[in-house]
């Protein structure tokens, strides 16, 4: 069974680049899928770095079973404040 199989609608790679001296239509048709996956992907990007720049999580010193409640009261706050944009 292929990885993309068994990762169905989890993950989205990028579209293959055509190979040289394929038709220009074909060509045009990569341009556009790269477009689109880069511009998904560019929104999940923002959403993981907006995290990350919270200086509480950027040297975590405290208990470590203590880091996902606080990792989920910041992405609790980071979603407030973009809804609020």
């Amino acid at each position: 069974m292929a990885v993309v199989d068994q990762h169905r609608h989890q993950a989205i790679t990028p579209p293959r680049k055509p190979r040289p001296g394929a038709l220009p239509g074909r060509v045009e048709q990569w341009e556009r899928d790269r477009h689109e996956h880069s511009s998904d992907r560019i929104t999940v990007e923002h959403a993981l770095a907006d995290h990350k720049r919270w200086k509480q999580l950027t040297r975590w010193t405290h208990r470590r079973d203590r880091l996902p409640d606080t990792y989920r009261a910041i992405a609790g706050l980071v979603s407030d404040r973009t809804a609020n944009i």
